[in-house]
């Protein structure tokens, strides 16, 4: 696979959206934008009861924001659409009226971490360890923060943010509530996901929309919320410390 995409399958009342992109599934402004999109329309499909969400290849699950795409930003306001692109994804995945079951088969990092914290119930491998890399280049997790300690809390969310070379276990992960279950195989964790998601096409539509809502109660400002956090990050990514930082990128 050498072009990204992002794609939908129905079957059964079960939707499988995937992204993939070749640079350990990075997210440029256009995957971004598909994703949202994929995740609002399947959101109001009818025939579908259920979401998995997961990464294309067999490997990382998401590397974060696209390295490319970050060190080609030259304003503000490109800054804040690109980072607009997370929250508007987040915020998507929140508002959908079906619950969202994520599958990590890898590590994840920065914006990757944030998708993993906005599902309603993820699922892993023993691969899947998680790392909050943006303070490394400057920047710091500010748009996919608020999903990340909804889901982590403070504390954790804190740790992971402030040490930002480090991977931090999916078994780590999962005693803080990130991860429900953790697989030591890939095979095993679809098979794991399958079964779970025939056994939600069980449930009420009607409960589980207003089970989302309750889940998520308390986030109802988040539109607004992650928007004043994409300015910053489009600020600071514009900082000659963040410029010297990418250019290792190169």
């Amino acid at each position: 696979m050498t072009k990204a995409y992002v794609k939908k399958d129905i079957k059964d009342k079960i939707a499988t959206i995937e992204f993939f992109h070749p640079a350990h599934n990075s997210l440029p402004s256009d995957i971004l934008a598909k994703l949202a999109d994929t995740i609002t329309e399947v959101g109001q499909d009818d025939e579908v009861l259920v979401i998995i969400l997961k990464s294309g290849g067999d490997r990382t699950f998401c590397a974060g924001a696209s390295f490319k795409e970050l060190i080609s930003i030259n304003d503000e306001q490109t800054g804040e659409q690109f980072f607009s692109g997370f929250a508007n994804v987040i915020n998507a995945m929140r508002k959908c009226p079906k619950f969202i079951i994520g599958r990590v088969q890898g590590k994840t990092v920065g914006g990757g971490v944030g998708l993993a914290s906005a599902m309603d119930y993820c699922m892993a491998t023993q691969y899947a360890a998680i790392k909050l890399s943006e303070l490394n280049i400057g920047i710091g997790p500010f748009v996919v923060g608020p999903a990340v300690e909804r889901k982590l809390g403070v504390s954790g969310m804190s740790q992971i943010a402030i040490d930002a070379n480090t991977f931090y276990s999916a078994e780590w992960a999962k005693n803080k509530g990130l991860f429900a279950q953790v697989y030591e195989t890939t095979e095993e964790l679809d098979i794991a996901i399958s079964e779970f998601a025939k056994n939600l096409c069980e449930y009420n539509p009607e409960a589980v929309k207003h089970m989302k809502q309750m889940f998520w109660r308390g986030t109802e400002d988040w539109d607004e919320l992650l928007k004043e956090r994409a300015k910053i990050s489009g600020k600071l990514v514009l900082s000659s410390f963040t410029k010297e930082k990418l250019k290792r990128f190169k």
